[in-house]
């Protein structure tokens, strides 16, 4: 109750935004785990072609974000956040038709798209309506993500027991109803003449060192949030025996996430140095992966219920510690955002700063699958939990390194670009 509360004391839109990233997440979530299954077990296609499929989805969304970004820049970002839920209506009805290969480039081209587009602006369009409220307002967004991220899972597995053309329809229906509601109550914004071209603005976000170093910087956020979905839920299966106790996992941080989140955030902003409370909850996020290194690897399974039980634990908590650190970090490091530069160009750094840290963040998973393989040969179970735990601790020394050097804005002080 506290969270709506708190969500109806901003502006209509954004509170429209929030319960609009609930449905996104939802819709997502519902379908996209399932669809590598789908497409191997109900079409028939090899791992290669999947994993072909797969990335073009992946590649037209994050190699695209500056497109949606510097649209909404110049555009309006309503009206780009409207075309992308669209865009993903019809992307994920067209994996209703997916027998084809072609119908199944089409559609993750398009959902993937549709990702770049309105996943920038919706952010840019917040900073934007939130004002000196930016941090509650992504804390807020950060509760309805994660809510929709444990129950995307749940309505998908649930959709699965029909088929899957009835997940696939039932996502692309709840964008369509999130399509309709942005077209009905999102508020247009006057839009700033640029005063260049795209072009110019992309050298001038490009150009600003302290922007794309805290960028890079933030590679250990993106890396160990996607393990939520990769090592943790791998480690809570391994650790019990039990192929559901990978959804503990998410249970865990989306309770943890809606008791806490508002708390946490309000109270270290009174303490107003957010480069150092980004960098804590690096910390944190980087310690998440100690506690499940301890029991990694260990032969046999678990013996019996209460074993299994005791083997979770360590996961667990592991997992905790990560959605805290989340909770510690994710909200200031959406606020700090718009402060390097005009805010003219507010979805253009959000776009290149999701791009940036996005291939990045693919290098780190790439590097933590390979440690997961050569840990399960090699009998180490710790090394993809120890890699983790360095990406968390390199990032958190990158920020307090950009903290020391005056290079990050604060909410008084935006920063000074330096470009190349």
């Amino acid at each position: 109750m506290k969270t709506w509360r708190e969500m109806r004391r901003f502006p209509l839109a954004v509170q429209l935004l929030l319960v609009n990233q609930l449905g996104v997440n939802t819709g997502f979530y519902l379908l996209i785990p399932y669809l590598a299954t789908h497409l191997t077990e109900n079409v028939g296609m090899s791992a290669a072609v999947v994993g072909v499929v797969l990335g073009v989805r992946n590649l037209s969304q994050q190699g695209l974000f500056i497109i949606g970004g510097s649209a909404s820049d110049r555009l309006g970002a309503r009206g780009v956040i409207i075309a992308g839920c669209a865009l993903r209506t019809v992307g994920f009805a067209l994996f209703a038709l997916g027998d084809n290969l072609a119908i199944l480039f089409a559609a993750s081209v398009l959902s993937g798209f549709a990702g770049a587009l309105f996943n920038p602006a919706v952010r840019a369009y917040i900073a934007q309506e939130a004002d000196e409220r930016k941090a509650e307002a992504f804390a807020l967004f950060n509760v309805f993500a994660t809510t929709g991220a444990l129950i995307g899972p749940l309505l998908g597995s649930a959709l699965l027991l029909v088929d899957f053309r009835t997940s696939a329809l039932t996502a692309a229906g709840i964008f369509s109803v999130l399509t309709v509601a942005q077209a009905l109550v999102l508020p247009a914004r006057q839009v700033e003449p640029s005063r260049g071209t795209v072009l110019a603005d992309w050298r001038e976000v490009v150009g600003n060192r302290p922007f794309l170093a805290f960028a890079l910087a933030m590679v250990g956020m993106f890396t160990l949030e996607n393990q939520l979905y990769l090592l943790l839920p791998d480690g809570a299966r391994q650790a019990t025996g039990w192929d559901g106790a990978a959804g503990l996992v998410f249970v865990v941080g989306t309770l943890a996430n809606l008791t806490l989140q508002l708390r946490i955030t309000r109270a270290l902003k009174e303490r107003r140095d957010r480069a150092r409370w980004i960098s804590t909850g690096l910390g944190l996020m980087a310690l998440a992966f100690l506690p499940p290194a301890m029991v990694a690897g260990g032969s046999g399974g678990p013996d019996g219920t209460v074993d299994a039980a005791l083997r979770a634990l360590p996961v667990l908590a592991g997992a905790l510690l990560l959605y805290l650190g989340v909770m510690v970090a994710q909200p200031f490091v959406m606020e700090l955002i718009p402060g390097f530069g005009r805010p003219e160009l507010t979805g253009t750094y959000f776009g290149i700063f999701y791009v940036v840290s996005g291939i990045a963040a693919a290098v780190g998973n790439t590097v933590v699958g390979w440690a997961m393989d050569t840990g399960e040969r090699g009998d180490a179970g710790w090394l993809p939990w120890a890699c983790c735990a360095l990406f968390g601790l390199a990032s958190a020394l990158g920020v307090a390194w950009l903290r020391r050097l005056g290079s990050l804005p604060t909410p008084s002080k935006p920063a000074v670009p330096a470009t190349a």
